[in-house]
């Protein structure tokens, strides 16, 4: 078997060296170093390109691999889809890695059938119905011959082409455009929150993906328009990387605590280096919604940094991602802890404005206050404009309004 050739951009970036995930390594391609420059940060944050790996960053180049695969029983299917360990990293994504987050193709240019040929093929409602129904039958909605895809998460969950008016499933590294999943049965009416969720940071300017909720043969679904997929940019890939990624943090180190180098500071951190004030202040406005809605899950995995293509001979600085996963949590589960904290205080019900605004302040974000107000004015209006969709939680909107109400008053956010 060769070595892993890794694509970003039409440009071969470096090559993936060795087959034991303990100790496979990244070696960036001269062409690479070439077009985008030497120390550059195109591929990750955590790994600029350098002339020779430098051993003791050797660690940081296998993580931000390793996190392009998913967690849990998800990436326990796609390994048994295969025939491979769940840690054969290179394994996986030399079967997995023609479709991932962000931009990047991974592929090993002697297996066969490479190069490629990336088709889509139209699938019936049906059909994305059965798939739904059983995430075993086709992980991720990979094709047992000519899947390639890998995303991140725990969830379960199938990615899709939208072809015209026709759902399409991808086959040896077509780009999927949409992400579709269900509720977990333990949380039925999940991704109708969420769908809220997504409703509002839109309305704040967060993001601007299409999200709606569909039927496909009886099966309720969220469908999510993918970020990170862009017609105007020649393959159709915007490269992207998660903050695990960007800070070298693995797994369950997205949250916060217990030796993980994951916070919002040093998130935050990653757009300083830049003098990107707009990254930061978009950052804090998220933060707010986050603590207004009660999404106590926005950790490492759920922050993003957006690396743009080359435009008139110059690389784009790095920019926040659209915000994602935005799901209100506080009825779902027993606990109040924030995934990352906000001033030292990991206690949702603790979060004041004034702490909110503090930490923004933390980051370098001049005017911290007005963000954080003029954030939560429009939270209250989205409120009083806005209804979850029929089946989310019942107390849903009272909820995100009582916790916004009490933000507005100085007060923490409270049950």
């Amino acid at each position: 078997m060769a070595d892993l050739v890794v694509e970003l951009y039409g440009v071969t970036v470096g090559h993936l060296v060795g087959t034991d995930w303990r100790s496979f390594d990244f070696v960036a391609a001269s062409e690479a170093i070439e077009a985008f420059g030497l120390g550059s940060t195109i591929v990750s944050e955590s790994i600029p390109l350098e002339a020779r790996p430098t051993p003791r960053n050797a660690g940081r180049r296998r993580n931000f691999f390793s996190e392009l695969l998913p967690e849990g029983r998800l990436l326990t299917r796609l390994a048994s889809q295969a025939g491979l360990e769940p840690n054969d990293i290179v394994g996986m994504l030399r079967r997995y890695g023609r479709d991932l987050a962000g931009a990047l193709q991974i592929y090993d240019p002697e297996a066969p059938g490479e190069p490629r040929t990336p088709r889509t093929e139209p699938l019936s409602e049906a059909a994305v119905g059965a798939m739904l129904r059983d995430a075993s039958l086709a992980p991720l909605g990979n094709d047992r011959l000519t899947g390639r895809t890998s995303l991140g998460g725990v969830q379960d969950k199938i990615v899709l082409a939208r072809v015209g008016d026709i759902w399409h499933q991808v086959h040896d590294g077509a780009p999927s455009t949409h992400i579709v999943k269900v509720s977990p049965e333990e949380r039925p009416g999940l991704i109708l929150d969420e769908e809220y969720g997504a409703r509002a940071a839109r309305a704040l300017g967060l993001s601007a993906f299409e999200t709606r909720i569909e039927s496909f043969d009886g099966v309720r679904a969220l469908v999510l328009e993918r970020y990170d997929r862009d017609p105007a940019i020649p393959g159709g890939r915007l490269h992207q990387e998660d903050m695990n990624q960007a800070l070298g943090a693995y797994g369950a180190m997205k949250y916060e605590g217990q030796g993980s180098p994951v916070s919002l500071l040093r998130v935050a951190d990653v757009f300083r280096a830049y003098g990107d004030n707009e990254s930061r202040r978009r950052l804090l406005t998220q933060v707010t919604l986050a603590v207004a809605v009660g999404n106590l899950d926005m950790h490492a995995k759920n922050l993003s940094v957006l690396h743009a293509p080359p435009a008139s001979g110059r690389l784009p600085s790095p920019t926040l991602a659209p915000a994602y996963d935005m799901v209100p949590l506080r009825h779902h589960v027993a606990h109040r802890g924030l995934a990352m904290s906000i001033e030292g205080e990991s206690d949702h019900s603790r979060i004041t404005a004034e702490a909110i605004a503090a930490e923004g302040e933390s980051w370098g974000v001049k005017g911290a206050d007005g963000v954080v107000a003029d954030a939560l004015a429009r939270i209250a209006a989205f409120v009083g404009i806005e209804t979850p969709a029929p089946g989310a939680h019942p107390g849903l909107r009272d909820d995100v309004a009582r916790f916004t109400a009490r933000l507005l008053a100085g007060d923490p956010v409270g049950e």
